[in-house]
């Protein structure tokens, strides 16, 4: 089965970067199907940080599956590179997390289905048992997990359990009505994406829409990001806004924002997938 590359770098900007890399790729006769970078600012001592996605064909690449990593370690060494090669024919294991409301799982598991998210997704998991049979129509298992105040250590060390089990590389929360532990994000750095709703960095939170409408705003938003240990702070990945007037209710602020929630996350999941997002400090950069 033919499959390609998708080489992610990031690394102190410095001259012949790019020249160092095809070079590498063209000396093991590979063929660069697309390359993008991009260079953030810098003070005037530090400068810049250089990050770069490109895809090689796997075919008629010099270079074998294992033999990449070994073979790019030294110029990565010697540039100081954070970097990481997914293959195209191992798609990324997915979980959705998911609570009561259904309309970001049903859109998910509709893309999905519908090709447009290259994943496999071995399990739905969630606190409630409402929304087993959403998963159940595509074959996916559901697993309820409820959770107490109590119980909340217990709860989340039995889906641990259960992400590690099925091999899982990244975890959607799809309106997962639950604040994770630093335990559980520090299992997954910058693998849980999350949808706020809310143009984040206004109305973090509880009850965004309910906010926005007393504080009579104009528009309204989304935000998907990575999940970090501080509450609706990590990473920014995607935003989109959906404009509302003095006559919307709060219900119409509700109805309009979900529309907005399940494009952004939609989109937000794909790029992860498709290896698009480095992240930069509390910032992303995101090849589209």
């Amino acid at each position: 089965m033919s499959y390609n590359l998708r080489l992610l770098i990031s690394c102190p900007d410095r001259k012949g970067l790019i020249s160092a890399i095809s070079s590498f790729i063209a000396m093991h006769d590979g063929n660069i199907l697309s390359a993008d970078q991009y260079v953030s600012e810098g003070d005037k001592q530090a400068g810049g940080n250089f990050f770069m996605r490109l895809e090689i064909e796997g075919d008629g690449f010099g270079l074998g599956r294992d033999e990449f990593d070994g073979a790019f370690a030294p110029l990565a060494r010697r540039h100081n590179m954070d970097w990481r090669v997914t293959h195209t024919d191992a798609p990324k294991r997915m979980a959705i997390l998911v609570s009561r409301y259904d309309h970001c799982l049903i859109d998910l598991l509709w893309r999905w289905d519908a090709g447009e998210l290259e994943a496999e997704i071995p399990l739905v998991v969630s606190n409630h048992p409402d929304l087993a049979s959403r998963a159940e129509i595509y074959g996916i298992p559901f697993h309820h997990l409820p959770v107490t105040r109590g119980s909340k250590a217990e709860q989340e060390s039995a889906m641990l359990d259960l992400l590690s089990e099925h091999e899982i590389d990244v975890v959607v929360l799809a309106r997962y009505m639950q604040i994770l532990t630093p335990k559980f994000v520090r299992s997954y750095p910058d693998r849980i994406i999350n949808i706020h709703h809310s143009f984040l960095p206004a109305f973090v939170g509880a009850d965004p829409y309910r906010r926005a409408h007393e504080r009579g705003v104009k528009t309204i938003g989304a935000t998907a990001h990575y999940v970090t240990e501080d509450l609706d702070a990590g990473p920014i990945i995607h935003q989109d806004v959906a404009h509302v007037t003095h006559r919307d209710t709060v219900e119409d602020l509700v109805r309009l924002g979900r529309e907005v929630e399940r494009r952004v996350l939609a989109r937000a999941v794909r790029w992860h997938l498709e290896d698009r997002i480095l992240v930069d400090g509390n910032r992303t950069v995101v090849f589209e």
